[in-house]
């Protein structure tokens, strides 16, 4: 087990660690999290070198993909940087990758009535207002209480405290992210547990974040 005490806030600066061969050659992974060593819980940063591949597999608890560099592929299609896809539970596929990729990956957080197969492109997406001036939102997906979007920070913005119930999970994709806690750069992963609390900002960069709120109260304490 790693990282699976849901009540600990934890932050990693993945840029800081080093990759893990995969069983599968070519394929690499930063674990974040992970509940056994190849099936449950799973939260990571995967590698794809060029013209490496992964055996077919099935989703028992769903997938969950964020491509963050080059062309993520499977047989419904080519995905590129910016692409978010969710796999459900029980779909299958085999990913690959012509040219390389980097992907954030969660496996096993689907709500079993959560079955949906869709691809968001977000480069095609419009942003919304958000609820304070400098903030702009671009929603991904939302079930029940669990919320996933982009939010785009301005240079010196502010957003109000808050508390997180089902918790909060952010990894920082662009500029630097900041709250009382501490601060966060680029590829920053952060896990913020149920009902905390925090005062996000950012200070004289452009910064956008990957945001999931309200899906870990039914996993705390597992």
């Amino acid at each position: 087990m790693l990282n699976q005490d849901y009540s600990k806030r934890i932050a990693i600066e993945t840029s800081q660690q080093p990759w893990e061969e995969s069983y599968a050659g070519g394929i690499a992974r930063k674990k974040l999290e992970r509940q056994q060593e190849e099936s449950g819980k799973a939260t990571s940063i995967v590698r794809y070198e060029k013209g490496s591949s992964f055996p077919t597999h099935v989703h028992s608890g769903g997938e969950e993909i964020y491509v963050l560099e080059g062309v993520f592929s499977d047989e419904t299609g080519d995905y590129s940087a910016g692409n978010y896809i969710r796999n459900p539970i029980g779909t299958s596929h085999a990913p690959h990758s012509e040219q390389g990729c980097i992907l954030f990956v969660k496996l096993c957080y689907f709500d079993p009535q959560d079955t949906k197969q869709f691809v968001v492109d977000t480069t095609k997406q419009q942003w919304l207002p958000g609820l304070v001036a400098g903030l702009q939102v671009m929603p991904l997906h939302v079930i029940g209480t669990e919320h996933t979007a982009l939010v785009k920070w301005s240079a010196n913005t502010q957003f109000n405290p808050h508390q997180h119930w089902g918790g909060e999970e952010i990894l920082v994709l662009q500029g630097e992210f900041f709250d009382e806690h501490g601060s966060y750069p680029e590829q920053t992963w952060i896990r913020s547990p149920h009902m905390s609390k925090h005062t996000p900002f950012v200070k004289e960069k452009e910064t956008i974040i990957l945001v999931k709120t309200g899906h870990l109260q039914h996993v705390a304490g597992t």
